[in-house]
């Protein structure tokens, strides 16, 4: 039997030959792109010229919507011993990962990582203080003026907390798997985040339209998967499942808050929606989101969750905007 270069898989049936690496590859990696090629063949030659590559010349797999690689090489046996597929950190063997990848003295460097060797409580501050100025930004316009500009800041916390219970859902379940994880703020991620801000602001003053945001300023870095298994599913499919639950917990409580406090039961309702729509955007099947390891592992789970997710983001938009004389919210 042939192993996977790339993820170390044995390899049931027909493998596939690289031409330009001159490896074997699994399925899922037979693509040049997949299997991270120039980073082979650049091991490859170092090998052959007796020169031991860094540690880390690329920054480490997210599990969110960043591709960043990562490899090192262990010259001793002429392993690569850390390639990518475009969402985990990939080590051949869990043994392979330093004992504290996040100490400043493992020797990593953690390139595309904002102060990567601060506290984790530092970056989980900031990355969820800016999800929420994003989120004032966003429902600024919606509310101004109405009398309910309370539920301005009430929206702007559901959606940073969706956030951070989606990361937290990756986190902890690779937690209980004992992986090494940590939540990091993202360089370019936080560039991404800082120009959303500025576009808002610019909106807010110069009374346009307002432009869709994109706020991603970090994520949660796993070290330590091998492949595409149970352990990978799972840590992939918390962040999703997190945002059902939690959407769905907002729901059942939109309900149960009278209709004479309304519109405090549409705005629940709302969250419960954010959240929805959260979950069902990483569903979608792209190596940088949670969505296509998800299908990978199991096709069922992934169908069934983001069915779920999908069907509810519908149902929820029906109930808020829904006519004002069949609508659920409004007495």
């Amino acid at each position: 039997m042939t192993n996977c270069t790339h993820c170390g898989t044995e390899i049931i049936g027909e493998s596939f030959y690289c031409s330009k690496c001159g490896q074997n590859y699994c399925n899922y990696h037979s693509d040049p792109i997949d299997h991270d090629c120039n980073i082979v063949k650049e091991s490859l030659n170092l090998q052959q010229r007796s020169i031991s590559p860094p540690s880390f010349d690329e920054p480490p797999q997210i599990i969110s919507s960043h591709q960043i690689n990562t490899y090192q090489q262990d010259h001793s046996s002429g392993v690569v011993r850390g390639t990518t597929d475009g969402t985990y950190t990939w080590f051949r063997q869990e043994s392979q990962v330093p004992v504290d990848a996040f100490n400043p003295d493992s020797g990593i460097d953690f390139k595309g990582i904002l102060l990567p060797h601060k506290s984790e409580l530092l970056h989980l501050i900031i990355g969820v203080s800016l999800i929420f100025v994003i989120g004032i930004l966003n429902f600024y316009p919606n509310l101004i003026n109405t009398g309910y500009e309370w539920g301005i800041f009430m929206l702007a916390s559901f959606y940073a907390t969706a956030f951070l219970f989606h990361e937290f859902g990756h986190r902890q379940v690779a937690i209980h798997f004992k992986l090494q994880t940590k939540f990091r703020l993202l360089t370019f991620g936080m560039i991404l985040t800082g120009f959303s801000i500025a576009f808002g602001i610019f909106s807010l003053f110069s009374g346009g339209i307002p432009l869709p945001t994109l706020a991603l300023p970090g994520a949660v870095v796993v070290l330590g998967l091998s492949k595409i298994d149970k352990t990978t599913g799972l840590c992939k499919a918390a962040g999703p499942t997190v945002n059902l639950v939690y959407g769905t917990i907002l729901l059942i409580i939109s309900f149960i808050v009278p209709t004479q406090y309304y519109p405090l039961n549409m705005m629940i309702g709302l969250a419960a929606n954010l959240n929805y729509m959260l979950g069902t955007f990483n569903m979608i099947p792209i190596g940088i989101l949670d969505g296509q390891n998800i299908l990978r592992w199991n096709k069922k789970i992934y169908l069934i969750l983001a069915g779920s997710l999908l069907g509810l983001v519908i149902i929820t938009y029906i109930f808020i905007y829904a006519p004002i004389n069949i609508n659920l919210y409004i007495p």
